[in-house]
């Protein structure tokens, strides 16, 4: 990448403040939950080794759920600092609060190779209102900063895209391969190039089928957004969510994918049911020419399933975003989880988005398996629109070597 990485910062023996991205779902599970879906912590010990190897003082922060600018009692740190403990063999004590004279205080008496964790940034209006005089408090802890979070890298908040302008800064391991593999399949993939885009709505892919469109040899659509293309061929979509905004544009898409020599596969059966829950009365597999009145697409079916898998088999990059279904229904997770498992088994290079994309292969314990599972939803999503993410565009620039 063209930012300062940790190599190009001298950080030995530095106190580091280090934003990463520790936002997992305590709130509704308490802390055993950070157990069961502890991915966005675990995918940062590797920058923070790092830094302990090098006798660094580690003063981590990230933000916890939206507090709204308030203490919210479910939403402290401890719970984190003690997971962090578990996965690091070492104690990382959790601060009371992000910035202040006691903060200030247990720093200064940190010693190599210690860590700490601030309080949740969102407890203060002034991170996610940018506020320089928050963002100065945060850096003045530290004497570099290292920026981890790629979840949260869109967001133009305080602690993000502040410390750059006070710290000598650099972009974290995780952010670091996330830039370079992301960056790659966009800029110079090994061909063919497949793009895989499913979930709820087709407005929510309109940017990134834009940017992709001119990169991409193969596009495959499933999932709920899957209904307006239908739609725009015509076909019958029953009682399916449809952006009859889009449909003309998905008509012209189609139609712009054929021009440009790029395959389009869309399904040719579905799971339908005749309520949109967990558990509907009628549930059957239908061709798309045949979905009946007032029932609901909610899966992809067997035979698209299997079309989808013999055209990815030849791909050797696959760019996924979007589940095929509604997966977090049981009976509706057939087609997710079956591209997962086709993508796991391919001899190709395995980008999956972040968000339910990547919580569903990481539930099927194929995370492994795949060149590289995003820790960026949303992040990720504009990343591959093309846009530049302010975290990143904060970061300094390497210094050109002299010729």
């Amino acid at each position: 990448m063209d930012r300062k990485t940790l190599q190009d910062v001298d950080v030995r023996g530095k106190t580091v403040l280090l934003r990463a991205d520790f936002n997992v779902p305590i709130a509704e599970g308490g802390p055993e939950a950070i157990a069961s879906y502890d991915q966005r912590l675990r995918v940062t010990i590797p920058t923070i080794r790092y830094l302990i190897d090098r006798d660094c003082k580690v003063v981590l922060c990230s933000h916890l759920g939206r507090p709204k600018g308030e203490v919210v009692e479910e939403l402290r740190m401890a719970p984190i600092a003690g997971r962090l403990s578990e996965l690091l063999s070492r104690p990382v004590e959790a601060l009371c609060d992000c910035i202040g004279p006691e903060v200030e205080e247990s720093v200064s008496q940190m010693q190599a190779g210690e860590l700490v964790l601030l309080e949740n940034l969102r407890f203060y209006p002034g991170e996610e209102n940018n506020d320089p005089e928050f963002a100065r408090a945060l850096a003045s802890l530290a004497e570099v900063f290292v920026l981890d979070a790629f979840g949260s890298a869109h967001r133009a908040h305080a602690s993000i895209v502040g410390p750059p302008r006070y710290l000598p800064s650099a972009a974290g391991l995780l952010l670091q391969r996330e830039v370079e593999i992301i960056g790659k399949a966009l800029e110079s993939p090994t061909r063919p190039l497949a793009t895989v885009l499913g979930g709820a709505k087709a407005s929510d892919k309109i940017k990134l089928l834009e940017n992709l469109l001119n990169r991409t040899d193969a596009l495959f659509i499933g999932g709920g957004m899957a209904a307006t293309f239908l739609k725009a061929q015509g076909k019958p979509v029953g009682a399916s969510l449809i952006e009859g905004d889009l449909i003309e544009y998905a008509g012209d898409l189609i139609a712009r994918a054929r021009d440009r020599s790029v395959a389009l596969y869309l399904p040719r059966d579905v799971m339908i049911a005749s309520e949109f829950s967990d558990n509907p009365s009628q549930i059957s597999s239908v061709d798309v020419d045949h979905i009946p009145d007032r029932y609901h697409i909610m899966d992809i079916g067997p035979l698209t399933l299997e079309g989808f898998s013999a055209r990815l088999s030849p791909c050797k990059t696959v760019i996924w975003n979007g589940p095929m279904g509604v997966f977090e229904y049981d009976k509706f997770a057939k087609g997710t989880t079956g591209l997962a498992k086709v993508l796991a088994s391919l001899d190709a290079t395995t980008i999956i988005g972040g968000g339910s994309t990547a919580e569903a292969v990481e539930s099927l314990g194929l995370s492994d398996q795949m060149t590289h599972v995003s820790s960026g939803g949303g992040a990720m999503l504009e990343f591959l629109e093309g846009k530049e993410l302010p975290g990143i565009a904060a970061l300094p620039l390497k210094t050109p070597s002299a010729h």
